[in-house]
């Protein structure tokens, strides 16, 4: 006896449009893309027009074969049962294949004078604790004494204050606190204000050079592609502030031997910084580091563009384009 299925309709009539049998490969194009003609939103049809036309290029320029595009279905779907909700496989892909980078990097256009962004990265959590002017985002142990101070300021010099910073980075053996089996909590990042002036200062660890993720599918590609999977030590920030564009960046130590071969394609030259090396007791402990402690001090101001900057700078890039 046969059963009804219990998958309803989508409720969406059959097209009015000529579709003709797919009796050839070009037919097949032809007949998706006068499917595509009948979206309503035109941003939808733009994008899934070029989507189509990209795709079908690919599979004919390479006369894919059935097995590899299983293969590659098999791939994607690894990928997507890697994911959990502290990692994300997906983003991972998406940086390693330059996506990431390239989106970013269309998304906001360098202006003059503003600090560039880079890739938000897999290992961006909400969780991070808020804390005041200089204090310590890691717990003690994590690594090398660092001292990070700046401000942030508008492309015209006036301070932003209140302004609000994420940030995160590894410990000194290259791990996120989402990557311990045991995390509790967060570790190695922190949320801060900047004050009347602009300014923010907090405590941290010296960031390593870390591999990501090699253990899942992404790391296997990339071994198939003979590309290394380690990453430049950095420091990620995020920063939000009122009537400004929301700037992900972040800081590259100059020096590392990956800083050109990110493997997602994350480090901008103006990016890279330089520590100092500080073996002072008495600024050691003005900024609250033990007894004889030396550290290493990063300054960095950082340059916000307003909304109506960013969306002008979009505007005179597609015009360009």
């Amino acid at each position: 006896m046969s059963v009804r299925s219990t998958v309803p309709s989508n409720g969406i009539a059959p097209p009015t449009v000529d579709l003709p049998y797919p009796d050839r490969p070009e037919t097949i194009t032809a007949n998706l893309m006068k499917l595509n003609n009948e979206i309503a939103d035109p941003r939808t049809r733009l994008i899934f027009k070029s989507l189509i036309t990209h795709l079908h290029q690919f599979v004919s320029e390479t006369s894919i074969t059935t097995d590899e595009w299983m293969k590659s279905i098999e791939f994607l779907t690894r990928v997507g049962q890697t994911c959990t909700p502290l990692r994300q496989e997906f983003i991972l892909l998406s940086d390693v294949l330059g996506a990431s980078a390239l989106v970013d990097s269309l998304s906001n256009p360098p202006i003059s004078g503003a600090t560039e962004s880079s890739v938000l990265g897999p290992f961006f959590t909400d969780d991070a604790p808020d804390l005041a002017a200089g204090e310590s985002i890691a717990s003690e142990g994590s690594g090398e004494y660092l001292y990070v101070e700046g401000q942030v300021r508008s492309i015209t010099g006036e301070a932003v204050v209140n302004a609000i910073i994420d940030t995160w980075e590894t410990d000194s053996y290259g791990t996120y606190d989402t990557q311990r089996a045991d995390r509790d909590g967060p570790d190695c990042r922190g949320r801060f204000r900047t004050d009347k002036d602009g300014k923010y200062s907090f405590k941290g660890v010296v960031p390593v050079a870390y591999p990501i993720p090699g253990d899942g599918p992404v790391g296997d590609l990339l071994k198939v592609l003979g590309r290394h999977n380690m990453r430049p030590n950095h420091l990620h920030l995020m920063i939000h502030a009122a009537g400004y564009h929301t700037l992900v960046t972040a800081l590259y130590p100059e020096g590392d031997r990956y800083l050109a071969s990110d493997p997602v394609f994350g480090v901008k030259k103006s990016l890279v910084v330089k520590y100092e090396d500080i073996n002072d007791e008495v600024e050691s402990r003005k900024r609250g580091f033990p007894q004889g402690a030396s550290f290493k001090m990063l300054k960095f101001d950082v340059t916000l563009v307003t909304e109506a900057e960013h969306e002008a700078a979009q505007a005179q890039m597609k015009k360009v384009d």
